[in-house]
């Protein structure tokens, strides 16, 4: 396919599309650094084998899944036309998202309150990844719940439609992905740390 043939519309779809992949490819190297990162620091003698994660970060698992699911059943309402359920479900994983986020933050007191932190005396290598790996990812949830704030702003002024639904599906694509990072992270932390 030659990317210079189509309408300017066509054009910038693919530009924006390729923007976004760029993007995520770079989100996923970051990410890969840090699992390298963990990976080979966890032959040190100052690996704590005896930190176990708070079970919320489980329990934050299947709500960043069900946000996925919610999402998928939002944009099939809007290919099919029903609007009120497009919104229904769009809020819902909205509200989804904001639920992983207080989770995760349940989730560093939990640590905080075994005495683990980030940083100083009583740190560990081990938890300060967790902290860390789970505070950028944190991070990148926010940027999804803002995405999804635009896209549900735009849906409610009717600009997209079966047809016509781009920065839908652009938004649909980052937060599957960073939901889809947050079971792979969880995964790493949990049997691999």
């Amino acid at each position: 396919m030659d990317l210079t043939q189509g309408s300017l519309e066509e054009k910038n779809e693919r530009a924006k599309k390729m923007m976004l992949w760029f993007g995520l490819i770079s989100l996923f190297m970051s990410f890969a650094g840090l699992t390298s990162a963990v990976i080979i620091s966890r032959t040190r003698p100052d690996w704590s084998d005896g930190l176990q994660l708070p079970i919320i970060f489980l329990y934050s698992v299947f709500v960043i899944v069900a946000s996925s699911i919610t999402f998928i059943i939002a944009k099939r309402a809007l290919k099919s036309n029903n609007r009120k359920n497009a919104s229904v479900f769009l809020i819902i994983t909205f509200i989804l998202g904001v639920v992983f986020i207080i989770m995760q933050f349940e989730g560093f007191k939990a640590l905080i309150n075994s005495g683990y932190y980030l940083t100083g005396e009583t740190s560990n290598p081990k938890a300060s990844f967790i902290f860390l790996i789970a505070f950028v990812h944190l991070l990148h949830v926010a940027v999804g719940l803002i995405c999804l704030l635009v896209v549900i702003y735009n849906h409610f002024k009717q600009k997209y439609t079966a047809n016509k639904m781009l920065g839908f599906t652009l938004a649909g694509t980052f937060w599957h992905f960073i939901d889809i990072l947050w079971v792979f992270l969880y995964l790493l932390l949990y049997f691999v740390a």
